[in-house]
């Protein structure tokens, strides 16, 4: 009898599995870079037909410190997160892993580690991404629910981690952007998912502005990932996703391209006997 797993837990893994991990920063080199470059991309090339994106245009501001938080449904948006920071934006990505000690070549592409076991090394973690944000050759790239839901989960509830980094940031460097990204990963007309990333509306957040209570900031920042996703729905399940920006798109298969042949061909209607 085959035993199913459990997909989801609202436990976070290292609090799961009962084990400390030490916190490590990133440690990134040209050459690990272009590595996992071209390693994440060929990845999702290998298993899906295309990757679109859209409002890009309207997330980065000349000077100012950028956020992308986005939903964590599967495996995949880690990968979707570095290929956006690295071939849309030519950033670096920083991005928050547990259990970082099972994967340890991560971190030469941007990732760190949280362990949320402890308190304190959690803290230790945020801290960090308040420094790393403040270098503008980086993205920092949050998954703010702070474990990984079933897709188009709802009520969207976040961890007051991201909230903490926003004020802190705000403060330290005057001014800083977030950006809401909402991931679907779909089968439109062709036998192969895509890939659909939609940017939602920049929230700018200043010292002076930013939400000193950090529940209500939260809410916020909820509403705002909410909103996108809720928009990026509306498109995909009305079929408007040809304005979105393409990334890559594959050739068709050669029955596909046959397909479209043969729906070109005119059939003479069959005369009544």
């Amino acid at each position: 009898m085959i035993v199913e797993e459990k997909l989801y837990s609202d436990i976070p893994p290292t609090k799961l599995r009962n084990k400390e991990e030490k916190f490590t920063p990133a440690k990134t080199s040209r050459f690990w870079l272009m590595i996992a470059s071209l390693f994440f991309f060929n990845m999702l090339q290998n298993r899906f037909y295309a990757f679109r994106y859209k409002g890009a245009e309207g997330v980065m501001e000349k000077g100012v410190p950028t956020i992308l938080y986005a939903p964590h449904c599967n495996w995949w948006d880690g990968i979707v997160f570095y290929n956006i920071t690295h071939r849309i934006f030519h950033k670096e990505i920083r991005l928050m892993i547990e259990e970082l000690n099972r994967f340890p070549l991560l971190r030469r592409g941007g990732a760190y580690s949280v362990c949320k076991k402890s308190p304190q090394s959690a803290m230790t973690a945020l801290k960090y991404s308040v420094d790393v944000v403040g270098d503008l050759k980086n993205m920092l790239c949050i998954f703010p629910q702070g474990i990984i839901r079933p897709p188009h989960y709802r009520p969207m509830v976040f961890q007051t981690g991201l909230a903490y980094i926003v004020q802190k940031a705000a403060e330290k460097y005057g001014k800083v952007n977030l950006v809401p990204v909402s991931f679907d990963y779909c089968f439109f007309r062709d036998n192969r998912p895509e890939v659909v990333v939609t940017f939602g509306e920049r929230l700018t957040f200043t010292k002076d502005n930013v939400d000193k209570d950090r529940k209500d900031l939260t809410h916020i920042l909820e509403r705002g990932l909410v909103k996108a996703c809720d928009e990026q729905f509306e498109d995909i399940s009305h079929g408007k996703v040809e304005d979105y920006n393409i990334l890559f798109k594959q050739h068709l298969k050669w029955y596909r391209r046959i397909e479209q042949r043969l729906k070109r061909i005119d059939v003479p209607p069959v005369a009544d006997v």
